[in-house]
């Protein structure tokens, strides 16, 4: 049996992703603080999302409200992959039902030059916001995040969400000296806001890369990795877990292992035996129940959960999380009931 301390650093949490032994299967969900709790659609009444982002009071309640009502074995910190560039000066708003819009987008060497450096204190708000948050969690650890640079630069290149990708994959491929240059200035805000966090006090980060699933392997390890990678190896000092997930990416799952995470998220559409033996045996693995499970019948939910668990145990360590973000519709009772299953089906 794990010893397990009244530390975050010594939590199942963080001793899966180590491959530490452990009491039960760790367990969290991405989007978990959001839209399908009652008491998060209250608390942000009139209250726009950066806004949100930007104040640590509520960025506290938020990011302690699944903790409170699934007992989930990690919360993490409620924030936007938009907020530190809106924070190194660019002009966007997350629009409902929409996204990220930018008001401006990123197209020409003149408009990546406006992309200023991140400051610490641009984004004071957040280490205020994880200070805070550490007496209130106790030994639950608090996961920061941010986007990769690929998907930051889809969203300002975009001008905002995108199925295609088409002005994206312009520049990538029209001028990789311009997008490098982009991707460049882009790792460094991102691993500031990470270096952020984890100097508050984070006992994780996951990175982002959600819409990395649109490439190919040969692309994404032209243009994406060295710049992911150079984002992880930064944070290399920092003595916390690094998880790294996307979307889509059965293809990546190995390079992306190679960008040097600690913990490879798994979307839902590979097994997670099948990613274990691809991300190798020095990776824990995260994931990876489909979210719309949930909307099935208990007996479905608890079967799909019980073959998670039994193919997590092929990895390294194991945090099971859904394989993409809570749905808004999704019942928390539901997630609440899941949490219970994968603690009592063992480690």
């Amino acid at each position: 049996m794990a010893r397990v301390t009244n530390s975050p650093a010594d939590s199942a949490f963080v001793r899966a992703c180590r491959g530490l032994d452990v009491p039960h299967t760790p367990v969290w969900f991405m989007r978990q603080a959001g839209r399908s709790l009652p008491e998060y659609r209250k608390i942000r009444e009139g209250v726009g999302m950066l806004e949100s982002c930007r104040r640590p009071d509520l960025v506290t309640e938020i990011t302690l409200q699944p903790v409170r009502r699934h007992d989930v074995d990690a919360a993490i910190l409620f924030s936007d992959i938009v907020v530190p560039l809106a924070a190194a000066g660019i002009d966007l708003d997350i629009v409902a039902g929409t996204g990220p819009v930018v008001a401006d987008p990123i197209r020409t060497a003149a408009d990546v030059a406006r992309l200023r450096p991140l400051e610490p204190g641009d984004v004071a708000y957040v280490d205020e916001a994880v200070r805070l948050l550490l007496p209130e969690l106790g030994a639950t650890p608090l996961i920061g995040f941010a986007g990769a640079p690929f998907t930051l630069a889809s969203y300002l290149i975009e001008g905002g969400p995108s199925r295609t990708y088409l002005k994206t994959k312009a520049m990538m491929y029209g001028d990789p000296q311009l997008w490098h240059t982009l991707c460049d200035r882009l790792a460094d805000i991102t691993l500031a806001f990470l270096r952020v966090q984890t100097g508050a006090g984070a006992s994780a980060i996951q990175l982002f890369d959600s819409w990395a699933g649109a490439l190919s392997e040969a692309d994404y390890r032209e243009y994406v990795l060295p710049h992911s990678a150079r984002v992880l190896a930064g944070l290399a000092g920092a003595g916390v877990p690094r998880i790294h997930f996307g979307v889509g990416t059965a293809v990546l799952l190995g390079a992306m292992g190679e960008a040097g995470a600690d913990v490879v998220g798994v979307d839902w559409r590979t097994p997670l035996d099948r990613a274990a033996a691809v991300v190798g045996p020095d990776r824990s693995v995260q994931g990876n129940l489909d979210p719309a499970v949930l909307f099935a019948p208990w007996e479905v939910v608890e079967r799909e959960a019980r073959r998670v668990i039994a193919e997590g145990r092929a990895a390294r360590g194991h945090v099971f999380n859904l394989g993409h973000g809570v749905l808004p519709e999704t019942d928390p009772d539901v997630l609440t009931r899941l949490v219970s299953l994968v603690h009592s089906a063992g480690a």
